[in-house]
């Protein structure tokens, strides 16, 4: 391994000349600085579209043939990534297990500093224990070299699993070992080395997109509207019932008695009042279809014809 002074610094651990005089600003002009620099991650994001898209395609084999997706990483990386992970389940009803974070440190990483656990190659590898053949593993890491992100991802590789790297390097020297590498360039951070920031930012924005786009793919919408959320609380059950209203176009009384005949299911209901079907026939489209709702729609149109 490269001693420390001679490894290349990634972009984002270099000095940025924007900032020099940040510790002599009024409070007004260095919120100021902070949002200018802020301004250019949706750009940076918007140039790795075409990778992006690329590993969006990788996510959606995989959930689709009944494999899994993990992400893997360090700090405020895993962090990000231990979110997005969560926020899918009730977003999307998508069963535990399907996409899965590991955080170097453990769950004790998400609320504690444990910079030391990014350089755990041993946990890495441990990591990627559970991928199986077909499974995607996606790296999360700004600098583009954490030692527990690259040996999760060798140790993907080597079970047979698809790889993805997401960093804020483009020159990542982990880059080469994987199928996409998708490496929004946010440059050097206000605070110099703070990729809480800039790349943060990026790679919140990286992941909200690929985790939406993947089970958007998959049919866990039906247009723009969460058919498949989880309705757990009073708020969420009332959010429900506008959900079927919006997309269907009934009024909340009929749309509340085709969700309990329907058991609770919203896409049930949805192709129940849009097709005038029964709910047996409408889970029985929506089962031929991957759970598509205007596949199934479509579907019952040609039996009805």
């Amino acid at each position: 391994m490269r001693p420390l002074d001679e490894a290349p610094l990634s972009r984002t651990e270099q000095r940025n000349p924007r900032s020099a005089a940040i510790d002599r600003m009024s409070t007004l002009d260095l919120l100021r600085l902070i949002n200018a620099e802020d301004h250019q991650v949706p750009g940076a994001v918007a140039d790795v579209l075409p990778d992006l898209a690329a590993a969006v395609e990788l996510a959606v084999a995989a959930l689709a043939g009944g494999h899994r997706v993990h992400y893997v990483g360090a700090g405020t990386s895993g962090r990000i990534a231990v979110l997005d992970a969560a926020e899918l389940i009730p977003t999307f009803g998508l069963a535990p297990g399907r996409v899965v974070a590991h955080i170097a440190g453990g769950s004790h990483a998400l609320t504690h500093p444990s910079e030391g656990a990014e350089d755990d190659e041993d946990a890495g590898a441990a990591a990627a224990a559970d991928v199986g053949e077909g499974d995607l593993v996606v790296g999360v890491t700004a600098s583009g070299r954490t030692p527990y992100v690259r040996a999760a991802l060798s140790a993907a590789r080597v079970r047979g699993a698809r790889t993805v790297l997401l960093s804020a390097n483009p020159a990542s020297p982990i880059a080469s070992g994987v199928d996409v590498h998708v490496a929004p360039d946010t440059g050097p951070e206000v605070l110099t080395g703070s990729t809480r920031m800039k790349a943060g930012t990026a790679q919140k924005l990286v992941l909200n997109a690929f985790s939406t786009a993947t089970l958007v793919r998959l049919g866990h919408t039906y247009s723009n509207l969460m058919t498949d959320m989880l309705a757990s609380n009073a708020k969420l059950r009332d959010r429900q019932l506008r959900i079927l209203a919006e997309a269907t176009g009934a009024d909340p009384e009929r749309c509340r008695q085709a969700l309990r005949a329907a058991d609770g299911d919203a896409k049930v209901a949805v192709v129940t009042l849009i097709a005038g079907t029964s709910t047996e026939a409408a889970g029985r489209a929506l089962a031929e279809t991957d759970g598509h709702v205007h596949r199934a729609l479509s579907l019952l149109d040609h039996h009805a014809a």
